[in-house]
């Protein structure tokens, strides 16, 4: 991958750090469910129904490519927050591999893909401190003669949730919809 990425090794001692700054020790063991989970914590939580099959979703959201398309048809590239022209998306197409969408301004980890079901991805911006990375879900289903797209973004920096819900709407799903029609 280009120069600034990272590798599976740098996200593994990221995730690492990440859970020692948390506390996380031999006591958490002994701690009881209600102490563990977090009621404050920012994630998002939206559906979305695209009228296409779950394979074409699946394909546009895991082939370069196809993802281009996104990329061309979202507020980011319309409005010039991503330089034009836009340097293509590589996306890794099995778990532990990497992507870069956006330019590189999206950069994250395929941590598990379940060929037109599910896709789990370490994600994080540019503009996140070095090492911050948040999990995105996208499960998908079958809708109708579409598909719902069940999506779970959690673990981001909070003062983002604003910003984030906002632009999972105009750069994925709303290009996503019309690079399906």
């Amino acid at each position: 991958m280009q120069s600034g990425s990272f590798t599976r090794r740098d996200l593994m001692f990221s995730l690492a750090a990440a859970s020692s700054g948390l506390g996380m020790n031999a006591a958490a063991a002994e701690t009881s469910a209600d102490q563990e989970i977090s009621s404050t914590a920012p994630a998002i939580h939206q559906e979305v129904v695209f009228q296409a099959r779950r394979e074409r979703v699946y394909v546009a959201l895991t082939e370069s490519r196809a993802f281009d398309r996104v990329v061309e048809l979202s507020d980011a590239a319309q409005s010039g927050m991503v330089p034009s022209p836009v340097k293509p998306s590589q996306i890794g197409r099995r778990a532990g591999t990497a992507f870069l969408l956006f330019g590189g301004y999206i950069a994250g980890l395929q941590l598990e893909l379940v060929r037109n079901r599910r896709i789990v991805q370490a994600w994080r911006t540019a503009s996140w401190k070095a090492g911050e990375y948040s999990i995105a879900h996208f499960l998908l289903s079958d809708e109708g003669t579409g598909t719902r797209l069940v999506f779970d973004h959690q673990g981001f920096p909070a003062s983002e949730a604003q910003h984030l819900a906002e632009g999972w709407h105009r750069n994925y799903w709303q290009p996503l919809a019309k690079s399906l029609a």
